[in-house]
């Protein structure tokens, strides 16, 4: 497939994106729509309702302002998140349609074909970003002193360690395929096109978004160059190793144990089922 091409063959026959090995389409529904919004016990909530508790706090905190959540729209942990954060409400979107009207009818399967292969690349962003950054921040970013507050260390373990564990469950649950490898070259093109935007953001607002991209700090422009190519190498290999995992799934579930999931007309069935039994 090359760099521009959507492809020509049928769209994800067996609806991949929309079902499961282990869980009912409305399980993994149920899942999605969690992590996109639902609340947990306190201190908080995740993904979405994460990001707007956090800019309600900084704009009514009297040590915060607004200015600061407008600033964060230039942190890549930050636009990673919302990242997360939308692909599951999404994803749900999309699930919950299947579950309602089957094969070939759901909001992902009647979206135009270029539509289609952007969700297909928005899976694979929300599968590698989230270990990048995990790595990079608690590699290269946190000094090891404790959080200032509750709230803090809240976040800072929600969008640096979470993160990574709403990647691997979309590694691990659904049935996706191993993503293209095409798919590689445009993640490495959004990462240099963000790096731009830090620059753009240290020269339009003064400040480095990261303390790694500023060569005083770190000592020479040389080695903020290796910085910035072991981050373009830790995703290839992060890449690399999701797409290994990827594989690894699907020769357990589907080759060994023959788990191929449960499609929505088998739902159906199985609910019409236990209906007439108890009936």
């Amino acid at each position: 497939m090359g760099v521009l091409s959507f492809g020509t063959d049928l769209w994800d026959p067996s609806n991949r994106f929309q079902t499961s090995w282990l869980l009912s389409p409305w399980l993994l529904f149920a899942c999605r729509a969690l992590i996109a919004s639902a609340p947990r016990p306190p201190p908080g909530i995740y993904a979405l309702a994460t990001r707007f508790v956090s800019i309600i706090y900084r704009c009514s905190s009297p040590d915060h302002s607004c200015g600061s959540v407008t600033r964060s729209f230039s942190f890549f942990t930050i636009l990673t998140f919302w990242g997360v954060a939308f692909y599951f409400l999404v994803a749900a979107l999309h699930t919950a349609t299947y579950a309602l009207r089957g094969a070939n009818r759901s909001t992902l399967d009647t979206l135009p074909r270029p539509l289609q292969a952007l969700h297909s690349l928005f899976y694979t962003s929300v599968v590698v970003y989230p270990f990048v950054v995990t790595i990079v921040y608690w590699a290269a970013l946190y000094r090891g002193r404790r959080f200032d507050t509750r709230l803090s260390a809240w976040e800072n373990i929600t969008q640096h360690g979470l993160n990574s564990a709403f990647a691997l469950f979309e590694i691990i649950v659904p049935r996706t395929a191993t993503p293209p490898w095409i798919h590689l070259l445009w993640l490495i093109l959004v990462l240099a096109l963000y790096l731009g935007l830090a620059y753009l953001t240290y020269a339009t607002q003064g400040f480095y978004v990261y303390s790694f991209l500023d060569h005083e700090w770190a000592g020479s422009r040389g080695i903020v160059a290796g910085y910035i190519i072991g981050i373009a190498v830790a995703s290839v290999v992060i890449f690399s190793a999701v797409w290994g995992l990827i594989r690894l799934r699907l020769w357990v579930t589907e080759t060994k144990l023959r788990m191929d999931g449960m499609t929505a007309k088998q739902q159906r069935l199985s609910r019409q089922a236990d209906f007439e039994m108890s009936a």
